[in-house]
């Protein structure tokens, strides 16, 4: 029997025996199967123990999912069937020379790829009809099974109608094809860097970090981790690459509002932080450095590294053209003049003192003082930052601070310093990649999308229901969205404003998505496709970081109906007329094949890049592919064995990096790419760009910007401190059992990381909640319900809903269920358009309302159950 037909039979047997239990016991990892409560879920990997007295192989495989991709993912396959995972041994495991290990959403994959809640089949929504139906229904409807060809004939046949009767600007998103069939109108905005996205290139060049590599690192005296939490985010060696700094003698500060798993392990102090105030607390920092400093008995400035590699610290370094009140020195000091109004045309800032940071931070003003004059006197500082200070709405101008006090210690382009970014796959080891896949070769060009009409992240289900969008400077532009396009991943569940999202979704015509599981764009959709897992596909090859490489071969066939999304492209795009059928694209086996062909790697002597596979005319057989015959560092089939190729590491070896030192060294020659080839901490360009997007303005210097939502707004009179009806800030950090929102449908993963809304005690007890109660938490986008877990880890006056959980609508209740902290966060177009996650502001009150089971015991998306 095939193992397509296998796998069906045992998904369509509804008897749940012993004999089955055991079955999926074997394959899933015993008890924990039961958490799905669900018949289906007991049945989906039956094959599995079927064939377990077999013989299998070991396939290095994917492990995808928006999180850096650090590990070496290996499945154990009999007969089509995975049985066991395991990770990275493909050599002896050092500090120096580390494996690429999983974490516990990697190896998970298994249960994402064989869960009973795969997506098996083309579905249509049960009261779809042309034009939509019943939209009402969206979310709540039936699903119909259909074939393939029905599901490319409804799907053209609605592109082609909106399309005749609205245009292409009617469609929201698409793929290659829609974009040749005259286009679609798209969405911008930064997400996981925040406002880091705009920052970096008007501050601080093309340089979003410039931290230094994992073994330079070891020689910080002192290691800043701002807003950073690698062992909960970054799974891998991240934290593992840190410990090795603190063990050579590193003291670790973390600032943030939460003592994080990090903290736990790596501080040796921690500073607590109220969410969207961080540009305060650096401001005021600053103000000690240049108050306190002298460079004869008290140096805290690197007055070197101001005046040759920075602008806009004083008046003397102002670019041409510039108000010359708009500087650095002068914002932090302050312009006041004895209490009377500043003179006509001059500006009145009151000084950045800790006294004025405190009361926004939190931080009381001795620490504010003492951290400030601790980093500038330890030598070498590492000062980093991972993002989420910047993903707030309102912190416009957080990267131009952080960058300013790293450039006032001198922290930049040195041994054992560094600054900016550590996060994703450079987590922990920044720098150059050592080794690099080559390009695919692909015959295909990609369309360019005619359409130059692209609606804000923050704005766009705003836009839908009001029809039009900020287009410009005092500019808003008619829309009329009818048709959406889901991919992967889907944007109703990961951008904020989801609460208005679902009343778009609901009065547009059509809705396609694709996805492998019944995510909530699938939820939402008329039409959903299902798509292949990366186990199922051949072309996957990720650097992790810096120092590896990995290629994932195809671990197993496609299961059911699934199909690879270039797939689905092609096909819409004959039945759209746009692709040629005599031109087609090369094999994703080629095109692999093609990229590891074409890897380099750098020798030992730090400069030479050689060819890093040895390819024979036996091995191009053997892969089934066309190519010449190479000789390079391994052979190739050594490497599509192992899956991972690692440039070995050691102390004074040829492979560190240290960001910026040439532009420390001699700035003129290796400028950076900011306009005037320094730091800019009065920077024309930032604030240009920032108006020209048509929310809102700001200085050139990193003025302090109150976050919208953010801990001002938790007061209706902040004069006199009086709490307005959402006193407390919530942010939403990224979680255990999540990447983003990826493997939230995992049962075991629910299991062992449950979905917990966090709060101080002193929060819960005026509220009279206690730990492990229900509690329901309400914005003014809407409400959501989850356990408390009661802590004196997060600072008073904060809560925290992880990031990414999938959205379970109860329309009997009127509120979410699962805690999705999308649902209740509103889209606010402020400054670079970033999606302000970590700025929004609730009430919390016990819940009353029918008990919550643990979301490992719901029923699974299951949207077609064969009997």
């Amino acid at each position: 029997m095939s193992e397509k037909n296998f796998l069906t039979k045992a998904l369509t047997d509804s008897v749940l025996t012993r004999r089955s239990f055991l079955k999926w016991s074997a394959a899933l990892g015993g008890t924990a199967a039961l958490a799905g409560g669900m018949g289906y879920g007991l049945k989906a990997v039956e094959a599995a123990a079927e064939n377990a007295a077999s013989v299998g192989k070991w396939v290095p495989g994917a492990c995808w999912g928006n999180c850096g991709g650090r590990c070496l993912n290996v499945a154990y396959v009999v007969d089509g069937v995975v049985t066991r995972q395991k990770t990275d041994d493909t050599h002896p495991d050092s500090p120096d020379y580390p494996q690429q290990r999983g974490c516990a959403r990697g190896r998970s994959q298994r249960q994402r790829v064989f869960g009973a809640d795969r997506l098996k089949y083309p579905m249509k929504r049960a009261n779809w009809a042309p034009g939509g139906g019943d939209k009402s229904l969206r979310g709540r409807d039936a699903w119909v099974r259909i074939s393939w060809d029905e599901a490319l004939t409804i799907v053209t046949s609605e592109i082609k109608r909106i399309d005749q009767a609205y245009g292409p600007k009617a469609r929201l998103w698409g793929t290659n094809a829609i974009a040749a069939y005259g286009g679609y109108v798209s969405t911008w905005g930064s997400t996981s860097s925040g406002t880091w996205s705009y920052t970096s290139p008007a501050v601080f060049g093309s340089y979003s970090s410039a931290g230094n590599d994992r073994l330079e690192m070891r020689k910080s005296k002192l290691i800043v981790m701002w807003s950073t939490d690698p062992i909960q985010v970054s799974g891998g060696n991240p934290a593992y690459n840190y410990l090795q700094a603190k063990k050579a003698g590193a003291k670790f500060i973390f600032v943030d509002p939460y003592y994080n798993p990090s903290a736990t392990v790596l501080a040796d102090e921690w500073i607590p932080i109220r969410p969207g105030t961080d540009t305060a607390l650096l401001l005021a920092m600053g103000y000690v450095l240049i108050t306190k400093d002298d460079p004869a008995t008290n140096p805290l400035i690197d007055w070197s590294f101001i005046n040759n590699n920075t602008i806009g610290f004083d008046k003397t370094s102002l670019p041409a053209g510039a108000d010359i009140e708009d500087t650095y020195r002068d914002y932090v000091l302050g312009l006041d003049y004895s209490g009377m109004p500043a003179p006509e045309g001059h500006k009145n800032y009151p000084p950045k003192t800790p006294e004025w940071a405190s009361e926004i931070t939190g931080v009381t003003p001795e620490k504010i003082r003492s951290f400030a004059i601790e980093i500038a006197q330890t030598k070498p500082v590492a000062f980093m930052e991972s993002d989420a200070s910047a993903r707030i709405n309102g912190a416009q101008t957080f990267g131009q601070a952080f960058m300013a006090i790293s450039s006032l210690i001198g922290s930049i382009g040195i041994s054992g310093g560094g600054t900016g970014q550590t996060r994703h796959s450079a987590a922990g080891n920044i720098g150059p990649s050592l080794v690099r896949a080559g390009p695919a070769n692909t015959v295909l060009e990609n369309a360019s999308n005619p359409i130059k009409m692209r609606v804000n992240n923050n704005e766009t289900w705003g836009a839908l229901l009001k029809g039009e969008y900020t287009s410009a400077v005092n500019e808003k532009t008619p829309l009329n969205i009818q048709m959406i396009y889901f991919t992967k991943g889907s944007n109703l569940q990961t951008m904020v404003g989801q609460a208005k999202g679902i009343q778009a979704v609901r009065q547009v015509e059509f809705v396609l998505a694709t996805d492998f599981h019944m995510a909530t764009g699938c939820r939402y959709a008329d039409i959903v496709l299902p798509v292949t897992t990366q186990w199922e596909r051949d072309n996957y090859i990720t650097s992790p970081n810096r120092e590896a490489l990995f290629w994932a071969d195809r671990v197993i066939d496609p299961l059911f109906e699934a199909k690879d999304d270039s797939w689905i492209d092609w096909e819409i795009g004959l039945r759209l007329g746009v692709y040629d059928p005599a031109v087609e694209e090369i094999s994703a086996k080629q095109q692999a094949f093609n990229k590891i062909a074409g890897a380099t790697v750098l020798a030992a002597d730090g400069k030479t890049k050689d060819t890093l596979v040895t390819i024979t005319a036996e091995d191009l057989v053997a892969l089934g592919v066309t190519g010449e015959p190479q000789t390079g560092v391994i052979p190739i089939m050594e490497f599509k064995q192992k899956g991972s190729f690692q440039v070995p590491r050691k102390e004074g070896d040829n492979y560190t990096s240290i960001a910026l030192k040439s532009f420390r060294e001699d700035p003129v020659a290796n400028p950076v790419t900011t306009e005037s080839g320094k730091i800019e901490l009065h920077s024309q360009k930032l604030a240009a760009d920032i108006y020209a997007i048509g929310f809102s303005t700001i200085r050139p210097i990193p003025e302090y910007i109150p976050a919208q939502r953010g801990y001002e707004a938790t007061f209706s009179d902040w004069t006199n401190k009086v709490k307005g009806p959402y006193p407390l800030q919530m942010y939403n950090k990224h979680y255990w059992r999540r990447s983003h929102t990826e493997f939230d449908n995992v049962l075991q993963l629910r299991e062992a990381f449950p979905q917990e809304f966090v709060m101080n005690p002193i929060d819960a007890v005026a509220r009279g909640i206690k730990n492990s109660d229900m509690v329901k938490i309400t914005s003014s986008e809407g409400s959501t319900i989850r356990h408390v877990m009661v802590t004196d880890r997060l600072m008073p006056g904060v809560t925290i809903l992880p990031h990414g959980a999938w959205t379970e609508f109860d329309d009997v209740l009127g509120l979410d269920k699962a805690g999705s902290d999308n649902y209740i966060e509103a889209g606010v177009p402020v400054g670079e358009g970033n999606m302000g996650f970590n700025s929004q502001i609730v009430q919390v009150e016990k819940w009353n309302g029918p008990a919550l089971a643990p979301d490992s015991r719901w029923p699974q998306r299951i949207p077609i159950k064969e009997v």
